[in-house]
Parts: structure tokens; C-alpha cells; sequence
């Protein structure tokens, strides 16, 4: 890496900001090219180390420059920042990149494949669609609630009980009103259909992945939360231990430590991926409300159930999260099975 130019680039969508250095740190060029040009450039430059922030595209070009026989290295935009000392320019974010990235402690994200970004971007959609389901069917119930007709919550419960609204002459809605409301319904039906295609369409890959499947042998660990953990570990060999993995998606304790006095606070989110992050936590806390009414079965479960009774149900559940994290990133670094410890 010493001896090589370090390529920066600041992705954008048409016009990209390339920074040329010499490995000495000499700039050899900053300047604009278009995406045929950028293309052109990584094809014809020798072997260097091509580096970029973690934004949009990222993968694509960085697929594309190690096709080209580069080395690449995927780093954190908040971490670029920090290698910031002008004004925010195309130019001074280019230098911010090649200054961090013939940095060794400055990691590179793991780059997805093809198949593993198609897997991604099926959940993105997903996760997008649901959300205009929630939507449409809340505004369809404060729309009717502002004329004093209450819906309890849940699709079920909206369209098992909107026929009989729409059919009560006595409610005092508007006709047009009524009208308004239907075209609501109908066009949730449709977004229900779409989130179930796209829901049905994962479901399919995750259960002919054998790492998913693998991983979802983890407490609290459902098909989501196993895409999320493939995707984020790969075979572990981004990550130097357990920890490590743990950290980048925001289990770890905060530290501010001075002086030879460690200050331990609250779990990080810097850097942390926070939708993975949610989901471990949501699958923990369920594995807790679960735990805490049954004996324990497992060493893990005696471990969780004296840590609940210790510092709480919220706490436990970070805990199990950062466990499950260390564990599936141990199974994936040995390509192993997980098999829990069950008390004998």
C-alpha cells in the first residue's frame, strides 16, 4: 500500500471528484471527470489504492475498481470528516479521503457482492413498503377519527371494520367523504399486496441461504436480522475479534478515558448501524419477555435471566444483542454451527 498512488474519489452522480497522490503525499491532481471518464481512469491507471466514502454507489465502483486490479478501501463518511481542515469543497472532501486512507487503524466497510446487494436493496424495498402500508392505514384512521369513529389498530382490525363505516347512514360522513375514503382503502389493498410479493420474494432467499439459515439459529435472531448479520460480517475477516464486530454496529459501550481512568457511558452510535441494531435489539427484547417467565434451559438463558433480575429488562437485552453478534460473527469467521450449552 506504501508504495502505491492513492486514487480518492468523492462519488456524486454524474461529475466525480478524483484526488491523485504520490505515495510520498504528494497531490499529482485533483480535478472533476465524468462517470465515462472515471471509467476510463481506474481501466488505464497502474495498480494504486482507490479509496471513497461509504455513500451511495459505493459498491458498484468499488467492484469496478477491484475488476480493474486495484486495492480499495470503503471508509466511513463520518470518519472522513474528521480528516477535514478547509471548507466543505469536491476538492478539499477528495484530499479529506486520501488523507485517511493509507491510514491502517482507518478500516475499510466490507464491499457487497452483486447478490449480496440485490439481497440488501429486496430489504430496503421491503422495509419501504411496510412503511407506506403504516402510513395510509393511519391516515385512514385520523381522517375518520376526527369525526368520532374509532378503529383499533391492525389491517385486520381496518378492514374488518371500514366496510360496516362506510355502509352506516347514521355516522354523518359526507358522501364525497365516503367516496375519499374507499379510494383510500383500495389503493391500501394495493400497497398491502406489493409489501407481501416483496415479503414473499425475500422470504424465498433468505430460506436457500445457508449462512441466513445458519444464523438464525441464534436467540433472537429472525430472517431479517440474519440478512442484516450476513451482509454486515461476510466471514468475519473485516473484524479482528468479537468486539469489533459488536462495536460497528453501535453494542458497545461509550468510553472516554483520560489519564488512566476509564469512563464507561452508554452505547456508542457513532459509526453504528443503527436499522441492525434496532432489529438484534427487538429480537433480544423478545427472547427476554420470553426467558423471564420459564425456567432456564440453556447456560446462556441462567446467564440472561440472573442479568435481568440484575440490571433489567432493557440492559439484558443490549447485552444479548452484543453476545449474538459475537457469536454469529465466531460462527461465521469458523464456519461452524451454533449449538447452545443446554443445562444439564
Amino acid at each position: 500500500m506504501e508504495k502505491d498512488n492513492i486514487i480518492a474519489i468523492d462519488l456524486a452522480k454524474s461529475v466525480f471528484q478524483v484526488c491523485k497522490v504520490s505515495p510520498r503525499g504528494k497531490i499529482i491532481y485533483n480535478r472533476e471527470v465524468s462517470r465515462k471518464r472515471l471509467k476510463e481512469l481506474l481501466v488505464k491507471e497502474t495498480k494504486s489504492l482507490v479509496a471513497m466514502e461509504a455513500c451511495a454507489t459505493a459498491h458498484y465502483w468499488a467492484r469496478y475498481a477491484e475488476r480493474a486490479g486495484h486495492q480499495v478501501k470503503v471508509i466511513n463518511a463520518r470518519i472522513v470528516k474528521g480528516f477535514q481542515t478547509k471548507q466543505k469543497t469536491d476538492k478539499n472532501d477528495a484530499i479529506a479521503i486520501a488523507t485517511a486512507a493509507p491510514l491502517e487503524h482507518i478500516q475499510s466497510i466490507r464491499i457487497h457482492s452483486v447478490e449480496e446487494q440485490a439481497m440488501q436493496s429486496t430489504e430496503r424495498a421491503r422495509n419501504l413498503a411496510l412503511t407506506h402500508v403504516i402510513a395510509q392505514s393511519n391516515q385512514i384512521r385520523g381522517l375518520l377519527l376526527e369525526f368520532g369513529i374509532v378503529i383499533p389498530q391492525g389491517i385486520n382490525s381496518l378492514r374488518r371494520n371500514l366496510p360496516m363505516i362506510l355502509e352506516d347512514a347514521e355516522n354523518d360522513l359526507p358522501d364525497s367523504f365516503r367516496q375519499i375514503v374507499m379510494s383510500l382503502w383500495e389503493h391500501l389493498e394495493v400497497q398491502i399486496e406489493h409489501a407481501d410479493a416483496i415479503t414473499s420474494s425475500l422470504k424465498g432467499t433468505i430460506e436457500s441461504n445457508q449462512v441466513c439459515q445458519k444464523l438464525m439459529k441464534l436467540e433472537g435472531v429472525g430472517p431479517i436480522g440474519a440478512l442484516g448479520l450476513s451482509l454486515r460480517l461476510g466471514k468475519g475477516e473485516h473484524y479482528s475479534n468479537g468486539r469489533n464486530a459488536a462495536a460497528s454496529i453501535g453494542l458497545t459501550p461509550k468510553q472516554h478515558s483520560s489519564g488512566g481512568k476509564e469512563h464507561i457511558g452508554h452505547i456508542s452510535k457513532q459509526c453504528a448501524d443503527k436499522r441492525l441494531r434496532a432489529t438484534l435489539y427487538q429480537g433480544a427484547l423478545s427472547v427476554v419477555s420470553l426467558v423471564i417467565n420459564r425456567p432456564p434451559k440453556t447456560n446462556k438463558e441462567q446467564w440472561l435471566k440472573a442479568l435481568i433480575a440484575r440490571r433489567g429488562k432493557k440492559v439484558a437485552a443490549i447485552a444479548l444483542a452484543n453476545k449474538t453478534v459475537r457469536t454469529a460473527y465466531a460462527i461465521l469467521k469458523s464456519d461452524s454451527e451454533y449449538e447452545p450449552q443446554v443445562i444439564v
